[in-house]
């Protein structure tokens, strides 16, 4: 937590300022002696029903030498209240303000983040801070929960000096949080009695399969219980509220985890996101999709081509079709897309039971002479990173791509060939893709949102532990279909792994992920417009190996600009190379 050594000095003159909601309750503003300043965007539940207690805390303790924060499930500051002017000024200083993160891994350690960490109530006094400058300060927070679901919603921390008297810090806060969770859970069941309403209305005049959800519950009839699978609850909500965004009804097609694909029609239950969505399915024609078999990277066993996304039903087909022509096969991404396992699935599906082989990029005799072997063995030969190979070893390559293209059926050995994605400008890659006569281009992550929860599964089952692999909360899903993923799916994959030792077979909840991923970046909340030119963005960095200068060439902007956009648009920095 970066705060400044201002002290806290007492003075007879004193104010109290907090964050009061203005009349429409549209937005919150921050009122000190009679003037408001710049309005802050629409408030969340929490900070709505946070309010009024607040507010009377802060009556309560005008004049004291307190400070109050309210932070989010992300150690993200809401609201913060000041007991004395001097104090207003210090938090000014220090930078704790509304929109600052109190993370521990930000932060260091501070009352607030370790709340959020440990799950309960702490106090952090004096020399426990990690910071130099809070060894004068002393802080008690206490998480608030739903008090349904108990999942953290938040934080509410009260600190002063540490030379004051603190014993009756952890009881005000406690209080505090138990007033805000009864004024959530009241928020929260006229929301869910809404939201049953509904339901039972579409169940009794429709025989169709019927979802009714928000982030915390879902409820489903009878017919859609045969339909929707455990991970189907996050992909509901992010379809039907990303294509809910400036409308109040949306038909399309949707596919679930079990392979159904359905026509479905969502709608808005109350006229606004926190009460919940209704969702109408009826399986479409032909809507029963046959999953694809593969094997997977640790060689036993056997799982599908994961992904129900159009991206993921492109690369199905393109498989199957390359599988049946056993043509050489070139694959295209971004590193950590998948290519290798395309690979494996490939070769299960044209040399079941015969040899696999990866070349890694290499030079000289040595290299060819592998390289020559190999395609005498029978089975499938994977070249990886074929774009980095010198020159004279790519003649060794061609010749060998054309000799198979020739007559596929005379040889033994299907040869599959990786290079990244961006790699158009090199002449080792322009060669590459002249001559193999069969090329598949993998997507990154980030356009496949919705292969997420089924990649995860496909990752889980791999890695677990346990006779039950466990499973990922709802919540947990959103989040992570929310996420960049410049790493593609080698990151999520290192995610869920440290997130599965430190579940201990439990199911995989947001606390189990490393902080950074506990909360959805700023693309989660652009218009699509936003959206739209975040990816032309993103696109031109793939295309240029994250050079920014060679990426605003391709746009046809400034260096300047490019700077300026990235910043707008959230675009993490992991990304780029410079």
């Amino acid at each position: 937590m970066r705060w400044s050594s201002v002290p806290l000095a007492r003075q007879e003159l004193s104010t109290v300022r907090a964050l009061r909601p203005v009349d429409h309750g549209t937005a919150w503003t921050r009122h000190a002696r009679g003037t408001a300043a710049r309005e802050s965007p629409r408030p969340s539940r929490l900070l709505r029903a946070a309010g009024p207690v607040l507010d009377r805390l802060a009556a309560e303790l005008d004049g004291q030498p307190v400070v109050m924060l309210l932070a989010d499930p992300g150690a993200r500051v809401l609201a913060r209240v000041a007991g004395r002017p001097e104090l207003e000024a210090w938090l000014d200083e220090l930078r704790v303000r509304p929109g600052t993160c109190l993370d521990e891994e930000e932060a260091g350690t501070n009352a607030i983040g370790r709340a959020l960490e440990e799950r309960r109530p702490v106090v952090v006094s004096g020399r426990e801070h990690t910071r130099q400058r809070l060894h004068g300060f002393s802080c008690c927070a206490v998480p608030v929960r739903n008090a349904v679901t108990g999942v953290v919603r938040g934080v509410l921390g009260i600190g002063c000096r540490a030379d004051e008297p603190s014993g009756l810090l952890r009881p005000l806060v406690s209080e505090a949080v138990r007033r805000i969770e009864s004024r959530l859970s009241t928020g929260t069941a006229h929301h869910e009695r809404l939201l049953l309403e509904r339901f039972l209305q579409a169940t009794r005049r429709s025989p169709v399969a019927v979802v009714s959800l928000n982030r915390d519950v879902l409820m489903s009839n009878t017919m859609a219980a045969t339909l929707v699978g455990p991970s189907d609850q996050a992909l509901l909500w992010e379809w039907a509220s990303g294509r809910l965004v400036g409308r109040t009804e949306y038909t399309g097609e949707l596919r679930l985890s079990g392979g159904v694909v359905v026509r479905a029609r969502c709608s808005r239950v109350g006229g606004d996101e926190q009460t919940g969505i209704l969702i109408e399915m009826r399986p479409a024609a032909g809507g029963l999709v046959a999953a694809v078999r593969s094997t997977d990277d640790a060689g036993g066993g056997t799982v599908g081509l994961p992904g129900r996304s159009g991206a993921a039903d492109r690369i199905r087909r393109e498989v199957a079709t390359a599988a049946g022509a056993r043509l050489p096969v070139l694959l295209t991404g971004a590193p950590g897309v998948g290519k290798l396992f395309v690979a494996r699935h490939l070769h299960e599906r044209t040399r079941a039971g015969q040899r696999f082989s990866v070349l890694p990029p290499g030079d000289g005799a040595g290299w060819a002479a592998r390289f020559a072997e190999a395609l005498r063995t029978c089975g499938t030969v994977v070249l990886r990173h074929a774009d980095e190979l010198p020159d004279e070893l790519l003649t060794d390559v061609v010749d060998a791509v054309e000799r198979l293209g020739q007559d596929p059926g005379a040889h033994p050995v299907t040869l599959v060939a990786t290079v990244r994605a961006g790699g158009a400008d090199r002449p080792a890659t322009d060669r590459l893709r002249a001559w193999f006569p069969v090329r598949l281009h993998l997507p990154p992550l980030r356009r496949r949102a919705d292969d997420v929860p089924d990649i995860a599964a496909v990752i889980i089952r791999e890695h677990a532990r346990y006779p039950s692999p466990p499973r990922l909360r709802s919540a947990t899903v959103q989040n992570l279909m929310r996420q960049e993923w410049p790493g593609n799916v080698r990151e999520l994959r290192a995610v869920l792994t440290g997130a599965l030792m430190r579940s201990m077979g439990s199911d995989i909840g947001i606390e189990h992920l490393p902080p950074e991923y506990r909360e959805a970046p700023i693309a989660a909340r652009l218009t699509p417009m936003q959206r739209a030119e975040r990816e032309a963005l993103l696109d031109a960095l793939d295309d240029s190996d994250g050079n920014k200068q060679a990426a605003a060439e391709r746009l046809g902007i400034a260096r300047s600009t490019l700077y300026r956009k990235l910043r707008i648009l959230g675009i993490d920095g992991r990304c780029l190379s410079g």
